[in-house]
């Protein structure tokens, strides 16, 4: 019987533009998710913006008045590790040299896409997050190890500087990218050709969607379908559509003109194509995440502990998301003999310790009876 690890990933940060205040887009909802996922037997991996964390606890720290609200926000991450949870890695560079103006960061765009920058530069960025959340949370749990990363964005092409960035820092995994999906702007990337929208594979330095059987990287994808406009239509994704238009980030370098072509442009791709439908926690109602697994367990029958990686955002996660997502749990929780609930650091079988899958359990976690 296939056998699959769920693993629900939460990005904590407050809005991409800078705006927003901590306590309201991170601690109280990600306080909430705790509480449910607690409940339900469930495992909630953190992917904590760490370049967001240090500037709150530098301020904190220069001004002595925590006007941010770190120290509950890192008393919750050792809550949460206490509790069984996993925190992680994700990285808004942009931060790291934003100033606060009036009542928002305003992003230092040079720096705004994790790929694009120097390796030195981002090299040194995640072995800033690592050693913080480490030194944070090893005193909760001595045997914790920050081993996993997401990059802001999604922005892992090109490849070149931040997958060796990665493996230098001692990071076993990524966790991305996400098949079909392809952006062009500030941040750049095309993930249409990785090797598969589920199954992870060990990454060449040159390029996340390539393969180098020698990596010591493993890439476990958001999973991801590619799907026609109409498969979007929840109350999750109308509010993530209308939280972005409220707090848009602004691009610098990009005419009144252009954005009007682009807009055009992308209503046409957006009518008469498929497009990157990510399984997002925050954005799916609770049917068609429940419809999705099932057709997960229905193409991968002869998977072998395969990871399933769902995303979400603590800045979108409401009380209607809530009620939502304790329908998913109770799914999950009805078919334990197929779905287990898993983190980064509690991954099991072929994909644990970093280790190469055989032959057979390459096949079946591609859906092959072996």
């Amino acid at each position: 019987m296939a056998r699959f690890d769920i693993l629900f990933t939460l990005d904590y940060e407050i809005h991409g533009n800078g705006e927003g205040r901590p306590r309201a887009l991170m601690t109280r909802p990600t306080g909430r998710l705790l509480d449910l996922f607690q409940d339900a037997g469930a495992r909630l991996t953190i992917m904590a913006d760490t370049a967001e964390l240090l500037r709150y606890r530098e301020v904190a720290d220069r001004s002595g008045r925590d006007y941010f609200g770190i120290g509950d926000i890192e008393e919750q991450l050792r809550t949460a590790v206490a509790r069984g949870h996993d925190v992680q890695l994700h990285v808004h560079p942009s931060y790291l040299k934003a100033e606060f103006v009036g009542r928002k960061w305003e992003q230092y765009y040079k720096e705004y896409s994790c790929a694009d920058l120097p390796r030195e530069r981002i090299t040194e960025i995640i072995s800033g997050g690592k050693t913080y959340l480490e030194r944070l949370l090893r005193p909760v749990d001595p045997d914790y190890a920050c081993l996993a990363f997401r990059a802001a964005n999604w922005s892992m092409c090109p490849s070149h500087h931040i997958v060796p960035a990665l493996i230098e820092n001692g990071i076993r995994y990524d966790s991305s990218v996400f098949k079909y999906g392809s952006r062009k702007g500030t941040v750049t990337f095309d993930y249409s050709q990785a090797p598969s929208n589920i199954v992870p594979w060990r990454p060449s330095a040159e390029d996340i969607c390539g393969i180098s059987q020698d990596s010591p990287l493993i890439e476990i994808p958001i999973y991801c379908e590619r799907r026609h406009v109409w498969a979007f239509a929840s109350l999750g994704r109308l509010r993530r559509v209308l939280t972005s238009r409220q707090y848009p980030v602004k691009l610098s370098g990009m005419s009144s003109r252009r954005r009007i072509v682009g807009r055009l442009r992308d209503l046409g791709r957006l009518v008469l194509s498929r497009h990157a439908w990510k399984l997002d926690f925050n954005q799916c109602s609770a049917g068609q995440i429940v419809r999705t697994f099932e057709r997960i367990a229905c193409n991968n029958p002869g998977a072998k502990d395969l990871p399933v990686v769902l995303i979400g955002h603590s800045k979108l996660a409401d009380t209607r998301n809530g009620k939502e997502l304790a329908q998913v749990l109770a799914y999950l929780n009805s078919k334990p003999e197929v779905f287990r609930f898993s983190t980064f650091r509690q991954l099991s079988g072929a994909w644990s310790h970093g280790r190469e899958p055989t032959a057979p359990e390459r096949l079946a976690s591609c859906g092959v009876e072996t």
